[in-house]
């Protein structure tokens, strides 16, 4: 497990450049629960690319033989974990968005697109208590 990549997987990089070439720019640094792999700041925009086999694709996870309580258990504890980071997230004001790693592969323009509509639409920051700028 420990020669998995954590960041800057093949489908995540797939997704930045799309995104890039949108003109969106973006921080893949950040102490946000969760660690999400695209941040938008200033629009409390979150992105995780989950990879089919960590998180349980519905598609195309399929359980490992060997060890299978392992494995059971603990992809179990990551959809536990992802749904715990989601609620975490938006009720701090964030708008969190998942996508599959074979969603990147098959079509990273629809997804690059979604998440420029998700700037557009939740691009706004709640304002701050007292109304201060500082």
């Amino acid at each position: 497990m420990s020669r998995n990549r954590g960041a800057d997987t093949k489908p995540e990089v797939k997704l930045r450049k799309a995104l890039w070439r949108m003109g969106l720019r973006y921080r893949t640094k950040s102490r946000l629960l969760g660690k999400p792999d695209i941040v938008f700041p200033a629009k409390r925009v979150a992105v995780f690319v989950d990879g089919c086999f960590w998180h349980g694709c519905p598609e195309h996870f399929q359980q490992p033989r060997a060890n299978a309580t392992f494995w059971r258990d603990k992809l179990d504890r990551n959809r536990a974990r992802d749904q715990e980071v989601n609620q975490a997230l938006v009720t701090q004001g964030w708008f969190v968005i998942r996508v599959w790693e074979h969603e990147v592969r098959s079509d990273v323009t629809r997804l690059a697109n979604m998440v420029r509509e998700a700037l557009v639409s939740h691009g706004t920051r709640p304002p701050t208590e007292g109304g201060g700028s500082g």
